[in-house]
């Protein structure tokens, strides 16, 4: 892609996400029999892509928000939402499936039991639709953290009773961020059952208190999913819990460009435990969605940090509104980072590794990588070493 055509790009993105709220009126949101009667028959999805990155606003959930005073998100005017809406996105774009999460702000607004109140209803919510609508829905369950005890409980009813494909969890939770020691016993449940969690951005408070003009959803929303993706890794939580596959929002954002200056770390003795594999086989573990980073630009810096198989579609509808959707997908495709079969694979092979469910039948699935924590053998000859680091660094003092 020419300079020039991605600066105009980058510009259209920019103008659509910040109309989200001006589009063209539809039927207003309603709850997930809104696009079919029950007991009705709906054909069957073609195989197309899946959409690993889409949202809903139930309209419980947005009148919650709106009683906390909330009528954008990190800048961004709700927009309205409806099933109907959705899979009227998913035919027109020739979309088989779309996982669908919650956004930020979440769930929490300070209140331990109404915030597991609200999470148990959004999450009774996407099983419902995923239910009435067989095939064109999955769900990221979200959960009320920072309330780990809550979360716990939330995640567990969601995969072990909800069968919800996955988590989503917000980078920052009340100012903390994922890899906190005190999210611990939320890590386990979800290594237990190695669960997939989808890890979207929050508005941290010191972002808030920065004082810029930029909406958070510009600069602010990339550097909170940066900041935990490194905490992940520094606190040792992708160590200790190496069975959860993490998909990371907006391709990860600074990550892939900061990629080397983090994997510094390795020279730093109070990392030598949490990342004992070395910093970059850690960053190598998530997988990555396109939303709102598929020009050349961004897919190329990504494509040297990862293989084609860790990057996954993903269109951050409604808060990217439909024109914006196709605009994406058209920058996705136009570019030359990637292959014809490499899109197919990023348009839907590679998020079937992660949800096999929604393969076609006699579809070939490829099954996702399995990751281990440091073999006895490898702690043998890291240790090993430890004295002779020891000494130079004594000879060098």
């Amino acid at each position: 892609m020419k300079r020039r055509e991605f600066v105009i790009g980058a510009g259209v993105l920019a103008s659509a996400s910040l109309l989200a709220g001006e589009l063209p009126a539809l039927p207003p949101a309603g709850d997930p029999s809104d696009a079919a009667a029950p007991g009705s028959q709906e054909s069957p999805p073609r195989p197309g892509r899946i959409d690993v990155h889409h949202h809903i606003l139930p309209p419980f959930y947005a009148e919650a928000l709106r009683r906390q005073g909330l009528d954008r998100a990190a800048g961004v005017p709700l927009p309205e939402w409806s099933a109907q809406r959705s899979l009227e996105l998913l035919d027109a774009q020739g979309l088989q499936t779309a996982i669908t999460s919650v956004s930020s702000p979440g769930v929490w607004f300070g209140n331990e039991r109404a915030a597991a109140e609200l999470a148990r209803r959004c999450n009774e919510f996407a099983a419902e639709l995923g239910q009435r609508h067989a095939g064109r829905f999955g769900s990221f369950a979200c959960v009320p953290l920072p309330a780990t005890g809550a979360a716990c409980a939330e995640a567990i009813h969601a995969l072990d009773v909800l069968k919800a494909d996955g988590v989503v969890l917000l980078a920052s939770n009340d100012g903390v961020f994922l890899g906190d020691p005190r999210f611990d016993e939320l890590m386990a449940e979800l290594d237990r059952r190695g669960a997939t969690v989808f890890l979207h951005p929050n508005l941290h408070p010191s972002s808030q208190a920065l004082g810029l003009t930029a909406p958070g959803f510009l600069l602010e929303f990339v550097c909170d999913t940066t900041r935990a993706a490194v905490n992940l890794i520094l606190s040792g939580t992708l160590e200790r819990y190496p069975r959860i596959r993490w998909i990371l929002a907006h391709a990860g954002g600074f990550l892939p460009y900061a990629a080397w200056r983090v994997s510094l770390a390795n020279a730093l003795p109070q990392f030598q435990e949490q990342a004992p594999m070395g910093v970059m086989n850690y960053l190598q573990r998530f997988y990555f969605d396109t939303a709102l980073a598929p020009a050349a630009p961004s897919m190329a810096v990504l494509r040297e940090l990862v293989g084609p198989s860790q990057v996954l579609f993903g269109s951050d509808f409604p808060f990217a509104p439909q024109p914006l959707v196709v605009e994406q997908m058209d920058t996705l495709a136009g570019g030359d980072v990637w292959s014809a079969p490499e899109l197919v694979g990023i348009g839907r092979g590679h998020a079937l590794s992660l949800f096999p469910r929604f393969a076609q039948a006699g579809e070939t699935v490829a099954a996702a990588p399995s990751n281990e924590p440091e073999s006895t053998l490898h702690w043998m000859g890291r240790s090993a070493g430890k004295p002779l680091a020891a000494l130079a660094q004594h000879l060098k003092d």
